[in-house]
C-alpha cells in the first residue's frame, strides 16, 4: 500500500521561521509578523484574526515580493531529494499549511503532489480576505482525508511532519508522526522527534515504516 507523507510548512520545512515572516521581511515588516506569530502560537488569536492582520500588513505586497521571500527563505536541506525519493517509491507527498496558498503552492515545483494553504485574494490585493478560506488545525485533518481519497490510501497509511499546535489534530489522526524542531505542544504525542536542518534525516526516521 502506498503511503502519504503530509508536511507542515512553517517551522517544519522552514527552519525557525514562517512564510508570513519571510514575506513581511520583504516589506520591512518582519517585527510585526513575528509578533503575530507569537500571538497565534500562544492561542491569543485564531487563524481568521491572524489572516486579517497579515492581510493588512501586506497592503503593498506584490508577486515579486513573494518570489523573493520564497527564494530567500531558510528551508531545510534536501527537501527536493526527499520528495523525489517518496515519488520513486510510489508514495505521495503533500504540504498542508495555514500560511497563504500563494506561497505554499510554489512547493509543487519542488515535487509535492499537492499543496494547500489559506486562500488569499490575488496579488496585489484589491479584495478582502475571506475568513472561510483560512485553514485551521482541524482543516488540516479534513484536507488529509480528502487527499487520502484522491490518492487511494487511508489515514493508516499517512505520516505527518509538523512542529506546533496547528499540527496537533493531524498528529492525533494518523499512526506515524515526526515532530520536526517542535515546540511543547507535540511533546509526547509524536512517534518520532527530529532536531536539525536536514529533512532527509527526519525522513530517515520513517523511511522504512509500513
Amino acid at each position: 500500500m502506498a503511503r502519504l507523507h503530509l508536511f507542515d510548512l512553517d517551522g517544519t520545512l522552514l527552519h525557525g521561521s514562517t512564510a508570513p515572516v519571510e514575506i513581511s521581511r520583504q516589506l520591512g515588516l518582519e517585527a510585526e509578523a513575528v509578533a503575530l506569530d507569537q500571538a497565534i502560537g500562544a492561542g491569543l488569536i485564531g487563524p481568521p484574526e491572524y489572516a486579517a492582520e497579515v492581510y493588512t500588513l501586506w497592503a503593498e505586497l506584490t508577486e515579486a515580493h513573494v518570489v523573493a521571500a520564497f527564494e530567500g527563505a531558510p528551508w531545510l536541506a534536501r527537501i527536493r531529494e526527499v520528495w523525489a525519493e517518496i515519488r520513486s517509491d510510489g508514495d505521495y507527498c503533500a504540504v498542508v499549511s495555514l500560511s497563504p496558498s500563494f506561497f505554499v503552492e510554489k512547493l509543487i515545483g519542488w515535487g509535492a503532489h499537492a499543496a494547500y494553504g489559506s486562500r488569499f485574494p490575488a496579488l496585489p490585493f484589491t479584495e478582502p480576505v475571506d475568513p472561510a478560506g483560512v485553514l485551521s488545525a482541524a482543516a488540516k485533518v479534513r484536507i488529509a482525508d480528502r487527499l487520502c481519497e484522491e490518492f487511494g490510501v487511508t489515514r493508516t497509511d499517512c505520516i505527518a511532519y509538523g512542529d506546533s499546535l496547528s499540527d496537533k489534530d493531524l498528529f492525533g489522526a494518523v499512526p506515524i508522526s515526526v515532530a520536526v524542531n517542535a515546540d511543547s505542544h507535540l511533546v509526547g504525542i509524536s512517534t518520532h522527534a527530529y532536531m536539525g536542518r536536514d529533512l532527509w534525516e527526519a525522513y530517515e526516521l520513517v523511511r522504512n515504516a509500513r
